[in-house]
């Protein structure tokens, strides 16, 4: 019998999730001497065994068939397998280059970013809490571009890829196991082909150094595959006003790593940067918050309407 509800599972999966993604840049460096590249590719094609391992014990394949039955949905899947390239492969780049705080600094902003293409892309209307956010994430990427001396273009990039990957992701409504499947299937071919080529060329790293290494180049696959399950337990048991909250999670977590663990270097001026972000994610989680408790009373209202009147 199943004591614990639902919902508390559903948050207990979320935290999971997220924790396992802001913990991510311990990982990354373990797999060095191996490169961006060489990680990335290792990534790809181990992720596709491990989502494909899950599938096998789920005994779930029927969806294959009716996708390839949909075009639309496979040529979007096919643009969502390109950003989320673009999105881990910026990501290790970012971590083993020293530039954990950076990389946070996109999931942070990532939010206001998926607000922004609300209103570019879906024609959504802002409520003026909801400006207040995005004008003051606007400020702090100008402050932090004066504070760096160029653009942030990590965090930038990071945000960005991931908003547009789930953009994409929403449109193509597929499974997160069926999806993260054709993706990784998807880019397979250069993922391989870059892998022998390293091997060709004697600069390859799997398989050269210690086993250790080795398995931790092929727990790059279990590790991505893991919290994105994670993620689609919770996200079908809580609301997503939890889930909004949940997501700051992993970039707390990674700002954690990259200054109490890295010990990357963060002036005054950074602090004050950071500092108009989280700001503007105060003014984002406060209305995101107001707006789920209207909608909620509002559906209470409905709900007690047929009642008040027969009586």
């Amino acid at each position: 019998m199943d004591y614990m509800p639902d919902l508390k599972r559903g948050v207990l999966f979320g935290v999971a999730a997220y924790a396992m993604w802001g913990l991510f840049p311990l990982y990354w460096p373990l797999l060095k001497p191996s490169g961006a590249l060489e990680i990335l590719s290792h990534r790809i094609a181990w992720s596709l065994v491990a989502v494909v391992a899950i599938l096998a014990v789920r005994r779930h394949w029927s969806w294959f068939r009716d996708l390839l039955k949909q075009p639309k949905k496979l040529i979007l899947l096919a643009l969502a397998a390109f950003f989320v390239t673009v999105n881990w492969g910026t990501y290790i780049y970012a971590v083993n280059a020293g530039n954990v705080v950076e990389s946070a600094l996109g999931y942070f902003i990532n939010p206001l970013v998926s607000v922004v293409f609300g209103v570019a892309i879906l024609r959504e209307r802002l409520r003026p809490m909801q400006w207040v956010a995005v004008g003051f994430g606007a400020l702090a990427v100008l402050f932090l571009t004066l504070d760096y001396g160029r653009l942030p273009w990590i965090a930038l990039t990071l945000a960005f890829s991931f908003g547009i990957y789930g953009l994409i992701k929403k449109a193509a409504n597929v499974g997160a196991a069926e999806s993260l499947t054709v993706e990784t299937l998807i880019l397979l071919v250069p993922a391989v082909a870059y892998l022998v080529y390293l091997e060709i060329t004697g600069q390859a790293t799997f398989g050269h150094t210690d086993p250790g290494h080795a398995l931790l180049l092929a727990g790059a696959g279990v590790i991505t595959a893991i919290p994105l399950l994670f993620f689609t337990a919770s996200a079908i048991r809580v609301p997503l006003s939890t889930i909004g909250l949940l997501q700051y999670i992993a970039p707390i977590l990674q700002f954690g790593v990259g200054v109490l663990i890295v010990k990357e270097t963060m002036p005054p001026s950074r602090w004050i940067g950071f500092s108009i972000v989280w700001l503007a994610l105060a003014f984002f989680t406060y209305d995101s918050i107001s707006a789920a408790r209207r909608t909620r009373k509002q559906e209470l209202a409905k709900t007690a309407q047929p009642a008040t009147s027969a009586g």
